[in-house]
């Protein structure tokens, strides 16, 4: 079974907001935040740092977010702002916007009626790895019934480190909604610490961790269990949310890759040299010192003989624009 909001994140559809990067459960080996996330208290949606409340519905614009997932450190460390965020997003997209939060603490009744009040969907729960096997009878067993009752959609989202029957029973028993596994990894942030602890790559890949996919032979086959592989994050999520940014971005002579990427020509020719060649004003955007057109069209110029300086750039449609590569024509 696949959640809403895991649908929409292997659309490309869901916002990740970062809300807060402190979090209490400070001896997690495996945890994958970076140094510019960790013990910060700055905000990101997606990899844009939010200055106003504006870039974060600026930036679900431009993706066309379906939904939202609140991410951290720990959210609930800062529920005033995540409630806040949640609340401006149901605000401007409404009901149909799907939202879910990321958690390593139960944080209590409270907590829970507030996140559903402020439009919260669903509760991904992430108990420490020294309980698993022991949840029964604590209260994370006693938040899964309390969330549901509080209006939210309790789950579990835990790396897959090993299997774990417990949270199967968590399911059959009605207290767990589904459960997602996503593929241990080694990250910049963890992968010293996760040498350290004895784990490897497995071979071949980039990411992931030798053993992560033993998991699914005693987990996997249940109905309300997903196990999210390392491929599928790059080349489904990651891909399908760039496309849809380079959709909604850009220009009518921007090109959109397979990737999410966008391709355009860069030339230094001015406005009145293109208007004296013909070039139709939707085929070109005037920059402060450059003008950026159609790649295709740069190229014919160059092997025209019209210019003998350009380039072609690709570059991610992010807010910073980041370019992938630079090909010279000459």
């Amino acid at each position: 079974m696949i959640s809403k909001g895991c649908e929409q994140c292997a659309e490309g559809g869901k916002m990740v907001l970062f809300v807060y990067g402190y979090c209490d459960q400070r001896d997690c080996f495996y945890c994958p935040l970076g140094e510019n996330r960790k013990n910060v208290t700055d905000v990101y949606a997606n990899e844009r740092r939010v200055e106003s409340d504006a870039d974060v519905l600026a930036e679900a614009h431009r993706m066309e977010a379906l939904g939202t997932s609140i991410t951290g450190g720990e959210p609930q460390e800062a529920m005033e702002r995540t409630c806040r965020y949640l609340s401006l997003l149901k605000d401007e997209f409404g009901d149909d916007h799907h939202t879910h939060l990321y958690t390593g603490i139960t944080g209590g009744r409270e907590n829970m009626r507030r996140l559903s009040e402020a439009g919260l969907d669903e509760i991904r729960f992430h108990p420490p790895l020294e309980l698993w096997g022991d949840l029964h009878g604590t209260e994370w067993e006693e938040i899964l019934y309390i969330a549901r009752e509080e209006g939210l959609t309790p789950a579990f989202e835990i790396p897959g480190i090993r299997a774990e029957p417990e949270f199967l029973e968590f399911l059959d028993e009605g207290a767990a909604e589904f459960c997602n596994i996503n593929e241990f990894e080694m990250s910049d942030g963890n992968a010293q610490r996760m040498k350290e602890a004895g784990y490897e790559l497995r071979d071949g890949h980039m990411s992931a961790v030798e053993g992560s996919h033993g998991v699914l032979e005693t987990m996997a086959d249940h109905e309300r269990v997903y196990f999210c592989t390392s491929v599928f994050k790059d080349a489904a999520q990651h891909r399908n949310r760039l496309k849809r940014m380079a959709k909604n971005i850009s220009r009518p002579f921007d090109t959109v890759t397979d990737d999410g990427t966008l391709v355009y020509g860069k030339t230094w020719l001015s406005e009145s040299e293109l208007e004296a060649l013909g070039v139709p004003e939707e085929f070109y955007a005037v920059k402060s010192e450059h003008v950026e057109l159609a790649w295709w069209l740069l190229e014919e110029m160059v092997e025209d003989g019209d210019t003998t300086k350009g380039e072609i750039v690709e570059q991610y449609p992010t807010v910073n624009g980041t370019v992938v590569e630079r090909t010279p024509l000459a």
